[in-house]
């Protein structure tokens, strides 16, 4: 089973990129993140055109979030019923296993109120996660707006006083994998350095001046087969990229 996961950053002007890749690379299930598109909008026809069943919570020009699988798609759920009128989480069944796309708040500024919002919506996750069947395979995936090591960013003293590396929020990353999951990449690469996003300005990308914050978590059955995980630097190349590349799991399962 090949799992992916992607901030798009506008799937309206990603598309084309978007296609191509899932031809090329024809991952079994990807979760998609930062979608800008209402679900009236959301290109299922094309997806299905691919060979894909899609679930989208949209919200317009702002967040969006989405699963598409191959190996079937059933029992979706949007958000946590909680009110959060923000569209950035959904979840659905995909071959016997739960998966979540998650677009974490980004926080902005440490005494910005987007910053508690963050905090909160991380502790909404954590409570989610931990009433799941404990004997159900899930992967929650996504943008996640946290860097877990001062390893997953290029500078660390850059970002003191920041968002992405705060106590609070790498706490808060803290608690969600405490309900039984594991951060993939830190399982199989511990010493890989890993970008997954890197700032459009000051030529970032080719610099390496990027942050690990795209992250595929597992529980222990799915560990248990994990064969691979990388970043899909070619998809960040190139006309019209997101600032996401692609974060790719392997497992020896069907």
């Amino acid at each position: 089973m090949i799992v992916a996961t992607w901030n798009v950053n506008s799937l309206t002007a990603r598309w084309p990129r978007v296609e191509q890749w899932l031809v090329e690379r024809a991952p079994d299930v990807v979760l998609l993140q930062e979608t800008k598109q209402s679900d009236a909008r959301f290109p299922y026809d094309g997806f299905a055109s691919l060979g894909y069943e899609a679930t989208h919570h949209g919200q317009g020009q702002w967040n969006g979030v989405a699963i598409a699988s191959r190996v079937g798609l059933a029992d979706v759920v949007r958000g946590f019923g909680d009110g959060d009128v923000e569209a950035r989480v959904i979840s659905a069944r995909c071959g016997g296993v739960r998966f979540y796309s998650c677009y974490v708040p980004n926080g902005r500024a440490l005494d910005d109120p987007h910053y508690q919002y963050k905090l909160r919506w991380l502790s909404s996750l954590t409570d989610r996660l931990a009433q799941r069947d404990v004997n159900e395979p899930v992967v929650v995936g996504g943008d996640f707006n946290v860097a877990p090591r001062d390893l997953d960013v290029y500078d660390p003293e850059r970002f003191i006083g920041c968002t992405h590396v705060s106590a609070p929020e790498r706490e808060a990353l803290g608690a969600l994998t405490g309900t039984g999951l594991t951060d993939l990449a830190a399982f199989l690469e511990p010493d890989d350095v890993a970008y997954t996003w890197w700032d459009y300005r000051n030529g970032s990308f080719h610099r390496g001046w990027g942050l690990r914050i795209d992250l595929l978590l597992v529980t222990a059955d799915l560990r248990a087969v994990a064969t691979r995980i990388y970043v899909d630097r070619d998809a960040r190349k190139g006309i019209k990229p997101s600032d996401h590349a692609p974060v790719i799991g392997e497992f020896a399962t069907t």
